[in-house]
């Protein structure tokens, strides 16, 4: 069997470390994977490149490799390969994780390694603000219950002046193998070790605190910065704010989404601010100036002779903020001329003789 250069399939060299491995595998991997690349040898491609990785991604298979060569490694035996299948999804494969990543969008917060470490879950906090609150951008308080490294162990999960012990089902590698042989030949499933699902390790003397765990639930108060202009549907990320990871593992995020609430007075759409303003008929047909409010004051809107109702009048950059800048939108008033509904004498005879002075014009 001809020895295989894991270093040049990927791209790296001899000295690189396992995060300049891993950025290359998922390279090469989006490259060549068959159903990116339609190109001949691209299937084959993609299994060298998967066959390095797993070495490589691999410490102690790295070091055995880097004393014997692609040599030291034998289908189905203790240091061989398991088989992937290009055309039909994942086999058992160390790059699962990275692939999965690549091409169905995996989110941090829910990687395991093989040591048990796993990064922590985000979590999502809603929050509701006036329509004012937005204009002028607001900073809130908000409290979330989260968990937390324990505070007894530090994470470790390990009771205070103990140790955990290597897995004996595993031999501390967190996984499982098993070959079949068949006509075909020789399969490797590898799985998750039920014994000490994933860690390598065995914890007999767990932290009374967090149960083992490493982590434990706390509350904590945490201030939110909202600016000038925000729209409902927004999220604000505050990075680390999340649930703690296990075993070292990253901390999630906490992402909080604004619910603007709807006010009695504004419609909003986008940056511009629309009120409905009822005037009565003699200021529609007569002309008047009349007081609006606005959403960081009052104004004089004027209205002239004849204004008909839905009438639109503009003020320019009287609107919310653009989120991020100094613009602003505009404020509309819609005008709605009132008819009455009740007159006395006087004011029907008035109109009867307005109404019959129209048909001499």
């Amino acid at each position: 069997m001809a020895n295989k250069d894991y270093y040049n399939l990927l791209g790296v060299s001899k000295n690189a470390s396992q995060d300049e491995i891993k950025k290359a595998f998922r390279s090469a991997a989006r490259k060549h994977h068959p159903d990116v690349n339609k190109e001949s040898g691209s299937a084959e491609k993609f299994k060298e490149i998967n066959e390095a990785y797993q070495v490589l991604g691999d410490p102690q298979k790295r070091q055995h490799y880097d004393q014997f060569g692609s040599g030291g490694f034998d289908a189905g035996g203790a240091g061989g390969f398991s088989d992937f299948d290009v055309g039909g999804g994942f086999s058992d494969f160390n790059g699962f994780g990275d692939i999965f990543d690549m091409f169905f969008g995996g989110t941090r917060g829910r990687t395991t390694s093989h040591s048990g470490r796993q990064d922590g879950a985000d979590l999502r906090y809603d929050i509701e603000i006036t329509l004012e609150e937005a204009f002028l951008g607001v900073e809130k308080e908000i409290e979330i219950t989260h968990l937390v490294a324990c505070h007894i162990c530090k994470g470790s999960g390990v009771k205070a002046g103990t140790t955990t012990s290597k897995c004996s089902s595993c031999n501390g590698a967190g996984q499982v193998r098993r070959t079949q042989r068949t006509p075909l030949g020789a399969f490797t499933q590898v799985s998750t070790c039920p014994t000490c699902h994933g860690t390598g390790t065995i914890n007999s003397s767990p932290c009374h605190i967090c149960s083992g765990s490493g982590r434990e639930r706390s509350k904590h108060k945490i201030k939110i910065k909202m600016p000038q202009g925000i729209e409902s549907g927004y999220r604000l990320r505050v990075g680390g704010a999340g649930d703690a990871g296990i075993k070292g593992g990253a901390p999630g995020d906490l992402y909080v989404f604004i619910n603007v609430k709807t006010s009695p007075i504004f419609e909003r759409e986008g940056a511009d601010l629309y009120q409905k303003k009822n005037i009565s008929f003699a200021q529609a047909a007569l002309g008047s100036e009349v007081e609006v409010k606005t959403i960081d004051g009052k104004a004089i809107l004027k209205i002239p002779q004849g204004t008909q109702t839905g009438s639109m009048f503009r003020f320019q950059e009287k609107g919310m903020h653009y989120v991020g800048s100094r613009r602003r939108g505009d404020f509309i008033v819609v005008v709605e001329v009132e008819t009455p509904k009740a007159l006395t004498n006087e004011q029907k005879e008035l109109l009867k003789k307005f109404g019959e002075l129209r048909k001499e014009l």
